[in-house]
């Protein structure tokens, strides 16, 4: 204990240091490390206020940090901070507002001896104190109401009102109401509590309804025909004093602590109890030399954890917890004896003055040791509560904690406070293992798991193993045996409920390996099945339920989960034990399967040749082919394969509908036409010539199977009359020589107008007469010479428009036309005879070069290109010479070689003038191309902008 030994200068503040006697001292823990990082703050400091007085200090009132004084003779009530009660020993009752101008006497209450003042914390004002209650030292309680309301001299009085309640009685008579103190719960209830010398009354109740529902008569009006309860002890010191304790201004009080004869009763407050307040209740005892008639105690004031009792020459501080005593704080005679202890409710400030000074008490982390108490009394939910900012001691709290369950045999919850300390897990792990508690290792052990963090990986390898294993030797252990089995069951819906633990997914899936090896080597299918679900490993369950020949269960599997990949996997195996539902189940997935990775599948299956094996591939491939269009080659080639194989009539059907183009058809021709000869499916293959448009084989084929087939593809090469005579001659003389059928054979003749008669002769034999070939030869006669006069009449309609063509042209070289001196050019609009120009018959006219430019665009290239040469030429030509010996030059030089100037011009001229460029087919072709020049069309259209 340590005590105040230091003296106090005229005009010096001085601190004194209170330490507790609980210091705080490091705690050893494997998990964190034990230093003290700042110093130690002391919980009780005191330090006296520099104020000397000139008087003798009769009471102190402290409120929001103001303090003040009183003369003798008077005394000062509690104060909740705007309003102040004096009481004079003359009876008299003076009023005090903070925001008053003077003080006011109290005419309603002159005559009573006022001891006490409920005062109300619900509905005070500044400007009202609301319903208070009055304790007197007759014993009785009044209701009172005081309002700060000042007017002149004939101005309301601030009482308003004061009419009695209640008397308290003490040992048969009226007792003088020590202390009181109102206060209202949170449910709306309200409670008064009052002391005597010895006694301690409850009044609680709720508010009734009316004018004066605020106030307290209904309250007290309760307790008219029976007394309130009560509390009595049998020594008196000739007075008490009661002490509340609230967390926070206006908030209801969680302790109280009463000073009287016997003792300190001091407990906790509860408002939601229906008979009484008052809770966990227990006296502490003066010590020897202090109480009634020795060293009476003065005052008493309520902190969070102590209660500190002012005596004559000390302060004693108290734990409630302990019931220790914590400090004694000695007192200098020369600052005269000790009249009271206050504490402002405003601020929580403790403060004791003697005669001649003032000392203020500072409390600093006052809960900073209590969880160390509150272990000390194994109440373990306390202690963490206040240690739950210091990791150090909240985990010394949960190993005392664990250890104290695990000694009470409460292994689980020993288990679960392990799990959150920093104990080393071995230790923890072999103590639950020597008390056979494998319940308590499991809880243990999922804890922890769960406390991991991500990149403790091979911690949680070992504890999901480990957890597995114990699960998997408990169900073994367990498993058949009758008595055991709700047990059993129990511990299976806990393993189930640990392998789809959301929590330890991460991990579990981390170890799959591992724990699907130990699940195998217990032999629990049923666990290892249920393991892989959860961990989405379809693939283990399937191979699962193949090897244990449960093909449908692994279909179902497949089919829940239509995760293509399996499908490819296990179809092989599926395929060969239930060929149709492993169908029906490829056709309800539809394009999510790429038929091409099935094949495999169905080649295997479709090997032994079966009806049924081939039925089921030909309906799948069918499917994929005419429901999901598929146009993959190998899978129509795959088809076909199967058709040829098992199906020949539906062959041709599907060639024929795939049509005759060789660029749209999706199966391979030359693989079609092998398969087609190996099967010898003769049909299918004239089929398959005529789409590779291979007419002659076409037909040479189908001579083999029926002539009509033959002469249907004769028919087929309609632009290539020569090719189509020459099958036709492939018919006639098959008809002829194979089958020496001339009827036949004239038939045939008959139904191609491309065949004469003397086509088909050569194949005929010698002995046939020639009566089988009359009608042919006539026809045929006949047929040349309507050919004859067809062909003469067309001589005598081309001789007619030969000789009207000469007599146009005799008349256009006599035509001419006129070109005025204002006519101009028709492209560039300059006038027409500055420059070499062209006349056309039409009337338009051009300059040379202007026709020039506009019809090169137009020309072919090979005609560009021809233009281009007849330019150099006539540019490199020399011009024409003036005279006869000039001229015979030029003729001669022509004659020497290459063209003359005039020639060079005529072509030019044919070229380019052969007609009107706007008139002619020059502008007709042109109709299609754009106004403007693709290339240049975005330079165009900026230059719009």
């Amino acid at each position: 204990m340590a005590s105040i030994l230091d003296e106090y200068e005229n005009s010096l503040s001085r601190s004194t240091v209170l330490q507790p006697g609980c210091p705080s001292v490091g705690i050893p823990h494997s998990g964190y490390v034990n230093a003290q990082l700042e110093k130690e703050v002391p919980i009780f400091t005191k330090q006296r206020i520099d104020f000397t007085p000139t008087e003798r200090i009769t009471s102190l009132i402290i409120s929001s940090n103001q303090a003040h004084r009183y003369p003798l003779g008077c005394h000062a009530l509690p104060t909740p901070g705007s309003h102040l009660l004096i009481a004079l020993s003359s009876t008299e009752v003076l009023y005090v507002n903070r925001n008053g101008q003077k003080v006011r006497p109290l005419a309603r209450w002159k005559g009573q001896l006022v001891e006490s003042v409920g005062w109300n914390k619900a509905l005070g004002t500044e400007s009202s104190t609301g319903p208070i209650l009055v304790g007197t030292a007759q014993g009785q309680i009044f209701e009172a109401e005081l309002s700060a309301s000042e007017g002149g001299l004939f101005g309301p009085a601030p009482d308003l009102y004061f009419r009695p309640l209640y008397v308290l009685n003490e040992e048969g008579g009226p007792a003088p109401v020590c202390s009181l103190e109102a206060e209202r719960g949170p449910d709306g209830r309200s409670f008064v509590i009052a002391t005597t010398r010895q006694r301690l009354f409850q009044f609680i109740g709720r508010a009734t309804e009316g004018a004066e529902a605020q106030g307290f008569s209904g309250l007290f009006a309760a307790y008219t025909d029976h007394p309130p309860p009560f509390r009595e002890f049998p020594s008196n010191l000739g007075y008490s004093e009661l002490a509340f304790y609230t967390p926070k201004l206006r908030s209801a009080p969680r302790a109280f602590a009463w000073m009287m004869g016997d003792g300190v009763l001091y407990g906790a407050l509860d408002c939601g109890r229906p008979d009484s307040l008052l809770s966990e209740e227990r006296v502490w005892e003066y010590p020897e030399g202090v109480g009634p008639g020795a060293s009476p105690p003065l005052a008493i004031v309520l902190t969070q954890f102590h209660f500190l009792l002012l005596l004559a020459d000390r302060v004693e501080a108290v734990c409630t917890l302990t019931g220790q005593v914590v400090l004694r704080d000695h007192f200098l005679e020369k600052f005269g004896p000790l009249k009271h202890m206050v504490k402002d409710s405003s601020t929580g400030q403790l403060w004791a003055y003697t005669e001649r000074a003032v000392f203020r008490y500072h409390v600093q982390r006052e809960a900073r040791d209590v969880w160390r108490t509150y272990l000390d009394m194994n109440r373990f939910d306390l202690a963490k509560e206040y240690c739950r900012e210091r990791p150090d001691c909240l985990d010394t709290v949960l190993s005392r904690e664990a250890d104290f369950c695990f000694r009470q045999r409460r292994y689980l919850e020993s288990a679960r406070c392990y799990a959150l300390t920093q104990s080393y897990f071995e230790e923890i792990a072999l103590k639950f293992l020597e008390a056979r508690q494998e319940e308590a290792l499991v809880e243990f052990l999922q804890r922890k798991l769960a406390s991991l963090k991500p990149a403790e990986r091979t911690q949680a390898t070992l504890l999901t193993t480990w957890l597995t294993e114990l699960y998997l030797s408990r169900l073994g252990a367990l498993q058949g045996d009758p008595e055991a089995l709700t047990l059993y069951r129990e511990t299976k819906e806990c393993f189930r409920a640990f392998l789809s633990s959301p929590r330890h997914k991460e991990w579990l899936f981390a170890s799959r390996a591992s724990i699907h090896e130990l699940l195998a080597s217990h032999g629990d299918t049923e666990h290892m099945v249920y393991f892989a679900v959860i961990m989405q490993d379809y693939e283990r369950v399937v191979a699962y339920h193949c090897q244990h020949e449960a093909y449908e269960e692994a279909l179902a599997v497949l089919a829940r989960h239509r995760d293509p990949q399996l499908f490819y996997k296990f179809s092989p195996i599926l395929i060969r034990h239930i060929p149709r539902q492993l169908v029906d189940a490829w056709m309800e997935l539809g394009s999510r399967l790429d038929a091409r990775q099935l094949i495999p599948a169905l080649v295997n299956y479709s090997q032994g040749g079966e009806v049924q094996q081939v039925s089921q591939a030909i309906r799948y491939m069918e499917f994929c082919v005419n429901v999901l269009g598929e146009t993959e080659q190998a899978i129509h080639n795959y088809l076909l394969s199967l058709y040829a194989r098992g199906r020949p009539d539906s062959l041709l059907a599907y060639l024929e509908q795939a049509g005759a183009s060789p660029h749209r058809v999706h199966y391979d021709l030359k693989y079609a036409l092998r398969l087609c000869a190996e099967h010898g499916h003769h049909r299918a293959c004239v089929h398959v010539y005529k789409v590779l448009e291979l007419y002659e084989e076409a037909v040479d084929l189908a001579l083999q199977v029926d002539v009509d087939l033959a002469k249907q593809c004769a028919e087929l090469p309609e632009e290539d009359e020569e090719l189509r005579k020459k099958l036709w001659l492939k018919i006639a003389r098959h008809v002829v020589q194979e089958e020496e059928d001339v009827q036949t054979a004239m038939a045939c003749l008959a139904s191609c107008p491309l065949l004469k008669i003397e086509d088909v002769l050569p194949f005929f034999p010698d002995f046939v007469t020639i009566d089988h070939f009359k009608e042919a030869i006539c026809s045929s006669l006949k047929a040349y010479n309507h050919h004859i006069q067809e062909l003469q009449r067309e001589m005598e309609e081309a001789t007619a428009s030969a000789q009207r063509i000469r007599r146009d042209l005799q008349e256009l070289r006599g035509r001419y036309g006129t070109v005025e001196p204002q006519d101009k050019c028709a492209t560039c609009d300059f006038p027409l005879l500055n420059r070499p120009f062209y006349l056309f018959l039409c009337g338009h006219m051009f300059h040379a070069d202007c026709l020039l430019q506009a019809v090169r665009p137009g020309l072919p290239a090979y005609k560009q290109a021809r233009l281009e040469e007849l330019q150099r030429k006539l540019g490199a030509a020399p011009p024409p010479a003036k005279g006869s010996a000039r001229a015979k030059e030029t003729e001669g030089g022509a004659a020497t070689g290459g063209p003359s100037r005039e020639q060079l011009k005529a072509d030019l001229d044919e070229l380019v003038a052969a007609e009107c460029v706007y008139c002619g087919e020059l502008m007709i072709r042109s109709i299609d191309r754009p106004f403007i020049d693709p290339q240049r069309y975005k330079e165009e259209q900026l230059s719009w902008l």
